[in-house]
């Protein structure tokens, strides 16, 4: 694997919600005391896609980090990126570190503190091509759909490690992407918020709101194992 450089000739960060609105005003405050005011033009606001980037990054001086500050980053995403750079020219000098996992926003100083961690840095230039043929091509078996959501104020709730919960309960009741299971997919806010985290669930659209680890195994055991609905859980229909 291509070592990363010692320095980088340019650094840019790239995330949600770092144009407009509180996060993005303290985060640029914070970032321009630590790293100056042309710090600001490293920011690159992933909310409506990521064609600017890509621009970026082809415009931009080698060697070159990336901060993905994706907030619901997962190894996947930082595939898809990589590959994705790797086609650009100079892919060689462009290198990738993630805030992946953390299920939150970063802060201006832990996604600074990333520049200096170099071992964290992944190359783009020799990034391994997916298979042409893989099992996430297919749609897995299922006889329920559930929605869970991890929009901002689910996350703040705890909903990412509520749903990591959800799938291993439904992995160990072996109902978890089977026939007779349950495919999970984490959506954008949902809505009602107030009670969330929220989740739902399909074909009878049902909507259930859980808090803790009792609560989920409770929704798997008399939801998707027994067949019923966890009355207490439901979220009325007002």
């Amino acid at each position: 694997m291509t070592t990363a450089p010692a320095a980088y000739a340019q650094v840019l960060f790239v995330g949600p919600d770092l144009t407009h609105g509180s996060f993005a005003e303290l985060f640029r405050t914070r970032l321009a005391a630590l790293r100056g005011t042309r710090a600001l033009d490293e920011l690159l606001d992933s909310g409506d896609g990521y064609a600017l980037l890509w621009q970026r990054v082809q415009d931009s001086p080698r060697p070159l980090l990336v901060i993905d500050l994706e907030p619901q980053s997962s190894s996947a995403h930082v595939d898809w990126l990589r590959s994705e750079l790797a086609q650009l020219d100079g892919a060689d000098g462009i290198f990738v570190v993630s805030a992946m996992g953390r299920g939150e926003l970063l802060s201006v100083d832990a996604a600074c503190a990333l520049i200096d961690q170099p071992e964290l840095h992944l190359p783009c230039g020799d990034v391994t091509p997916l298979p042409a043929s893989h099992a996430w091509s297919k749609i897995p078996p299922h006889q329920y759909r559930v929605l869970v959501c991890s929009g901002p104020r689910c996350t703040r709730r705890g909903a990412l490690p509520l749903w990591k919960s959800l799938r291993e309960k439904l992995k160990a009741a072996g109902k978890l992407e089977c026939a007779g299971g349950v495919h999970i997919t984490r959506t954008q806010c949902q809505f009602p918020c107030d009670d969330g985290p929220t989740l739902s669930v399909y074909p009878d659209g049902s909507w259930y709101r859980l808090r803790n680890e009792a609560e989920v195994a409770r929704l798997v055991d008399e939801v998707f194992v027994a067949g019923g609905q966890a009355a207490e859980l439901l979220i009325p229909n007002q």
